[in-house]
Formats: C-alpha cells, sequence, structure tokens
C-alpha cells in the first residue's frame, strides 16, 4: 500500500531534481520549467499530508500554488517572449552583460 512516505519521498526527489535545474541552469526558460517542477513537488507534499491528515487546509495551499504558478507563467512567458525579441538570446551568461 502506498503511503505517506512515498509521496513524500517522491515530492523530495521532484524537488531536487527542480533546484538542481535552477542551480545548473543557463537558459531562462529552462529555469522556469525548473521552479514549475518544484511548485509541482510541494504540491503533491500538500495533497499527501493533507490527505494523510484528513484535513483540506493542503488542498487549498496546493491550489494556490496552482494559481501561483499559472501566474509566473503568463507573465514570465510574455516577459521572456519580450526579451527574446530584444536580445536574441535566452542565456543568461549574455544577459548579465546586458547594456543600457
Amino acid at each position: 500500500m502506498i503511503g505517506l512516505n512515498h509521496y513524500l519521498i517522491l515530492s523530495g526527489l521532484l524537488f531536487s531534481i527542480g533546484l538542481v535545474g535552477v542551480l545548473r541552469r543557463k537558459n531562462l526558460l529552462m529555469l522556469f520549467f525548473a521552479t514549475e517542477v518544484m511548485l509541482n513537488a510541494a504540491n503533491i507534499a500538500f495533497a499527501a499530508a493533507s490527505h494523510f491528515y484528513g484535513d483540506l487546509t493542503g488542498q487549498m495551499f496546493a491550489f494556490f500554488i496552482v494559481a501561483v504558478a499559472a501566474s509566473e507563467v503568463a507573465v514570465g512567458l510574455g516577459l521572456l517572449i519580450v526579451l527574446y525579441k530584444k536580445q536574441g538570446t535566452l542565456d543568461l551568461d549574455d544577459l548579465a552583460t546586458m547594456k543600457g
């Protein structure tokens, strides 16, 4: 039977993968994908703990995280498109030397 520990281990592994992606990636689009993986890992942990304890608080937190992730995608991808049209790249090393 799958218990709370299994979900928390899965959540921890996904969060670790996302954290490595945030720390290692140089492309802004991949950085956004890595943060989405981290947010989804938190969703799994909140939903599993909520189900285990029989309380809806964790599921409500997961719902708000989904809303934050959706707004991040909407605003962030819009900014990335504008940045790519202006600079021609999404590489963080190239963008660090921005000229005014």
